[in-house]
């Protein structure tokens, strides 16, 4: 163990003695963990730090990007006039996250499911 992850440790079991880390807020509540296994190892400090003060990488912002889009969509019809427009933004979107070398799996669970629940009704 590294000498810093020594100091950590002894830190967080002295205040943990002293009940410093007692009824803090969010005490008891699942923690939700980020997906970043796409990220590599050894930049998964910076790009936390990067996300905490508010920054994300392009592919992040435009996978978010896509992700309201693909709902956005679903609420339409195709005979209003803003779906074809929608639609082609989505297309372009998910040509960038191909580009930049991002799965695009996530914005077709909703037609694969459609599919398996008509599948399992037959």
């Amino acid at each position: 163990m590294w000498l810093i992850d020594q100091w950590a440790e002894q830190r967080i079991l002295d205040a943990q003695k002293k009940g410093e880390l007692d009824n803090l807020p969010g005490t008891g509540q699942k923690l939700i963990f980020d997906d970043d296994t796409h990220v590599p190892a050894d930049l998964r400090a910076g790009y936390r730090l990067l996300k905490n003060a508010g920054f994300l990488p392009p592919e992040l912002i435009q996978r978010k990007e896509a992700l309201e889009l693909c709902e956005l969509i679903n609420t339409l019809t195709p005979e209003q006039p803003d779906y074809a427009v929608l639609k082609k933004r989505l297309l372009l979107l998910e040509i960038k996250l191909k580009q930049a070398g991002m799965s695009t799996e996530f914005l077709h669970t909703h037609y694969s499911f459609s599919i398996n629940q008509k599948l399992a009704k037959e």
